[in-house]
């Protein structure tokens, strides 16, 4: 299964690197930030306000470890974990009991959004006093585009620009977990008896040829196909920020040519650039 989907991604690789050198991205709205210098390497539309889906859970995890929990006290998953909104699948049963550590793995790793609502509930002082401390977070951060009323991205009105995503990017890559947890291909997890397989939503991650400093991924039908990637590439450090892309392969093939234009800046300075 997995070399299947290798393959597949190889051509992804391959036939990006066919196309115009990331002059042309397809998702709808975009931005590349040298993380070297604070120079904006590409925009598209990067301050319309638009759903942002699961890249929500960047500030879910940010706001749950500025509280600084227990990571080895054990969560049960509720029957108030589960979405009542778009009725998504979730490989955590009501019930389950797990270390916080575990449950955040999931949340962003497999960007579980029963983990995530569980991560809110057991904040200090109920769901309540944690959409405070992201509103704190928010005002903290300068993210005057950003709203986020629930922990899971789930809601069309959890919105931002691509612009104050990058800046949410930046402020999570200050977090030792949030960077371990998002670039790691895999984690087991024992969970009810069993040994399970969290896999990074991001196939990007641990890819032969990408140094992957950070990531998350996102998708509802709202938001479209959605990305939060810090990158090293040819020595230039970059944070690209991706958002309703019309299917995974356009947003892969979208960061693909962004790798490839972070690297060929390695060799001379630019200027802003507008992509169209």
């Amino acid at each position: 299964m997995q070399s299947k989907l290798f393959r597949a991604l190889g051509a992804i690789l391959l036939s990006a690197l066919g196309v115009c050198q990331a002059t042309t991205l397809h998702s709808e709205h975009a931005i590349v930030v040298s993380d070297d210098t604070g120079q904006i390497l590409l925009s598209k539309g990067a301050d319309a306000v638009v759903p942002i889906a699961s890249l929500t859970k960047l500030m879910t995890a940010m706001v749950v470890l500025d509280s600084k929990p227990d990571m080895n006290e054990a969560i049960s998953i509720q029957a108030s974990d589960v979405d009542v909104l778009k009725h998504s699948k979730s490989h955590v049963p009501v019930g389950t009991t797990l270390k916080r550590r575990e449950i955040f793995e999931l949340a962003l790793m497999s960007s579980d959004n029963r983990a995530a609502a569980s991560l809110a509930r057991t904040y200090p002082g109920s769901t309540a006093a944690f959409l405070q401390a992201v509103q704190v977070k928010i005002k903290a951060l300068g993210l005057h585009n950003t709203t986020i009323k629930e922990p899971t991205g789930l809601s069309p009105e959890n919105t931002s620009s691509a612009a104050d995503l990058a800046k949410m990017a930046m402020a999570a890559a200050q977090y030792p977990q949030i960077v371990n947890t998002t670039t790691d291909r895999s984690e087991v997890i024992r969970m009810n008896g069993h040994a399970f397989t969290v896999r990074n939503t991001n196939r990007l991650v641990g890819l032969r040829g990408w140094n992957v400093q950070l990531s998350k991924t996102g998708f509802t039908n709202e938001a479209g196909h959605c990305l939060i990637m810090r990158i090293q590439q040819a020595g230039t450090h970059a944070t690209l920020v991706l958002l309703n892309a019309g299917a995974n392969t356009i947003r892969l093939r979208d960061a693909v040519q962004i790798r490839e234009y972070v690297g060929q800046q390695h060799a001379m300075p630019v200027h802003t650039r507008k992509t169209t």
